[in-house]
C-alpha cells in the first residue's frame, strides 16, 4: 500500500497495466452490472444544475428514467448512483455508430454545454474509492469486461496511476498525484 495525504493507494495503482479499449469492450462498463454509477452528494446538485444542458445529448428512455426517478438512484447498500434503464444500462448513456457506449454527460461537457464533467467515479474507473472515517482507500477494481484494456496497457506498458493521470489529478489534486508519482519511482529503484 502507498501512504499519501488522506489516501491508502493499492500497490495495483502501478503495478497493474491499463488502457480502455473501447474498441473490444464496447463501453460495457456503462451498460452492466448491478447498479449505477456511484455518485458524491455534491454531484447530484451538480447533475441536477446542469440537467437541462445533459438532456439534449440522452437517449429518450434515460431521460424517461430521470423524470421519474430524479437524477440518482440508490444501489443495494444505500449509497448514491445513477439510475438505470431496464436495470442494466446507466440512464445517461449514449451509443456511437459503432455501437460503442459513452456518456452523455461528458458530451454535453465536451461541447461547452454544461460544467459538470461526469461522475468522478466514472472517470476513475478502473478505480474504486472507499472512504472510511480517517482516510480513502484508493483500490482498482478488477471485472472480466476490461480484459482487453488489460492487454492494451500491457502491450503499451501504461501503469493504472498514468491512465488515470487526469482523474486522479480531479480527485485528490496534482500535489497529491506529484506525492504518488514520487513514491511509486521510489519503489522501483
Amino acid at each position: 500500500m502507498i501512504a499519501i495525504d488522506d489516501t491508502l493507494n493499492s500497490d495495483d495503482l502501478h503495478k497493474v497495466c491499463f488502457v480502455c479499449n473501447l474498441e473490444k469492450c464496447k463501453g460495457a462498463c456503462c451498460v452492466e452490472g448491478d447498479a449505477g454509477a456511484p455518485l458524491e452528494e455534491q454531484e447530484i446538485s451538480e447533475l441536477e444544475d446542469n440537467l437541462d444542458y445533459i438532456r439534449p445529448f440522452m437517449l429518450p428512455q434515460g431521460i424517461e428514467i430521470v423524470e421519474e426517478l430524479g437524477v440518482f438512484d440508490y444501489d443495494a447498500h444505500g449509497h448514491y448512483v445513477t439510475p438505470l434503464v431496464n436495470g442494466a444500462e446507466c440512464a445517461f448513456v449514449v451509443f456511437t455508430g459503432e455501437g460503442i457506449a459513452s456518456c452523455a454527460i461528458e458530451q454535453a461537457w465536451q461541447a461547452g454545454k454544461s460544467k459538470f464533467r461526469k461522475p468522478v467515479s466514472c472517470h476513475l474507473y478502473p478505480v474504486r474509492i472507499s472512504r472510511y472515517n480517517d482516510f480513502d482507500a484508493v483500490n482498482y477494481h478488477q471485472w472480466h469486461i476490461c480484459k482487453p484494456a488489460l492487454e492494451l496497457g500491457k502491450q503499451l506498458e501504461v501503469p493504472l496511476y498514468r491512465f488515470l493521470k487526469d482523474s486522479l489529478i480531479r480527485k485528490y489534486g496534482s500535489d497529491w498525484y506529484d506525492k504518488l508519482c514520487k513514491t511509486i519511482e521510489q519503489k522501483g529503484k
